[in-house]
């Protein structure tokens, strides 16, 4: 299924607060993503009605298992294009910038194959 990449930005976001703090709540996304309360507000609305997310009569969201499936793999893909490129020598704000836009233009095929070789020839840690 493909969505808009605005889309799979606020699924992402809205899984990484999530694991930060637990809840997560449109005002919590205005301020990480640094939007505008009505923007986030029309936003969720779209999420609600595709049915990525569900929210509670206080505020509180909660992905739906299309939405969670989708704000995991750009997370991922986030993750490690982010390693990535700090491993090379790229400096962490730079190359956070760069997963940002790089995790939604790759296809799936293209990122196993990079998780791959990124798994081969980076430490673990």
């Amino acid at each position: 299924m493909k969505i808009q990449e605005s889309a799979e930005n606020y699924l992402e976001t809205i899984l990484m607060i999530k694991e930060e703090r637990g809840v997560c709540r449109s005002i919590d996304i205005v301020h990480h993503m640094n939007f505008s309360k009505p923007s986030v507000s029309r936003a969720m609305s779209l999420l609600r009605e595709n049915g990525y997310i569900t929210m509670d009569k206080e505020g509180f969201i909660e992905l739906t298992p299309s939405g969670a499936e989708i704000a995991a793999t750009i997370y991922e893909r986030h993750r490690v294009i982010t390693a990535w490129l700090i491993s090379m020598g790229v400096a962490p704000e730079t190359a956070q910038a760069d997963a940002c836009r790089m995790e939604h233009a790759v296809s799936p095929e293209t990122f196993e194959k990079l998780k791959e070789h990124i798994q081969k020839t980076l430490p673990q840690g």
